[in-house]
């Protein structure tokens, strides 16, 4: 069996972390879906920049909307829905044969709305009502103003893709918005099955910290993270605060592991598919990843409920002088820095790109 099968069969969702209309157009995608057990799929504004920029598969629409008077990040959105419709429609018979829990694709709101909640929300509400898939999610980082917004959404009906948590306090805090906006529908008489998942970034840490921590600590900490964050959600299904609004027909937020391409050259490269296996949960991969681990990877368990060892490590690296609260706080910051910059660029490159056609 291929190794991506048989974490598909544990229960683990295997989200592909790119999108094209190369993919699209060229089946594979929808080889990625037959043959790799990929049930989704997540954007960001950098994936988007290398598509449009590095193709001419764009040319001809961003020409007839660049006409059609659009430009900037409506141009962009137009784009992005494109694309985003047809994988929607790809993975439409995997979210019904799930009842709704998988087959979900991802869009984000602009990253330059980070500190605005207000405008976030708006902005989400626009988009979803826009596409009209009912397996989207809207992309809302977890920063302080985005928890609001992220609560607000759910408490809207739209599914959210809570983006940019780097530490289970992060991820707790988005389980909290989510459950307040499920708690306000229920309140209203409204249906609490909204969805949503809680993306922690795994493997920025251990390239944050490369250079600095001892060789035995090499590569452990995003892993270390990973393994508290799910504890947490793991205590958090079943409090009885959530026990409450799944019998009332709620559905949990699942926990998704995102960037777990490996950073470190001397690593493997299938390191953090192989360490973060649990059922109910997502992993979502750049497809270079995906390939390696469906060439080569192999399942040596799951995570532990109880968080295994991860606060031995943990405290290992608090030792070593890493502030694992801090470095939280910074890798989110920086985080949200690079998302405007990619968002700046992609922007940059449609500009570039409908003058250069027009």
């Amino acid at each position: 069996m291929k190794p991506t099968k048989a974490l598909h069969d544990l229960g683990q969702s295997l989200w592909i972390d790119d999108i094209t209309r190369d993919m699209l157009d060229s089946g594979t995608l929808k080889k990625y879906i037959d043959e790799f057990s990929v049930t989704g799929l997540t954007s960001n504004p950098t994936i988007f920049d290398n598509a449009i920029s590095k193709s001419d598969s764009y040319d001809g629409e961003v020409k007839r909307l660049f006409k059609g008077g659009y430009s900037g990040e409506a141009l962009f959105f137009e784009l992005a829905l494109q694309d985003l419709s047809r994988a929607a429609d790809m993975f439409r018979p995997v979210h019904e044969r799930t009842a709704t829990v998988d087959g979900y694709v991802s869009l984000e709101v602009s990253p330059l709305l980070a500190y605005d909640t207000d405008a976030t929300v708006s902005e989400a509400k626009r988009l979803f009502e826009r596409a009209h898939k009912p397996n989207l999610f809207i992309k809302i980082p977890g920063t302080k103003e985005g928890l609001p917004a992220i609560e607000e959404a759910i408490y809207s009906g739209v599914s959210v893709n809570v983006t940019l948590l780097f530490s289970a306090e992060h991820c707790v805090n988005a389980a909290d918005a989510y459950m307040k906006g499920l708690e306000r529908r229920v309140a209203e008489g409204l249906s609490p099955d909204v969805r949503s998942v809680a993306s922690i970034f795994i493997s920025r840490w251990d390239k944050a910290v490369l250079d600095t921590v001892p060789a035995e600590l090499k590569d452990r900490l995003g892993i270390a993270v990973a393994h508290r964050a799910y504890r947490e959600y793991r205590t958090l299904l079943d409090s009885d605060r959530w026990q409450q609004l799944e019998s009332l027909g709620a559905r949990p937020q699942r926990l998704l592991f995102a960037s777990t391409s490996t950073k470190d050259p001397s690593a493997p490269d299938t390191l953090y598919v192989e360490a973060l296996a649990a059922p109910n949960t997502v992993n979502t991969m750049p497809d270079k990843t995906l390939l390696a681990f469906g060439d080569h990877g192999k399942l040596s368990g799951v995570l532990s409920p109880d968080g295994g060892d991860c606060e031995d490590v943990l405290a290992a690296f608090e030792k070593a002088g890493i502030s694992i609260s801090g470095l939280a706080a910074q890798l989110q910051k920086d985080g949200a820095a690079s998302f405007v910059k990619s968002w700046q660029d992609l922007l940059q490159s449609i500009e570039t790109k409908s003058k250069a056609l027009g």
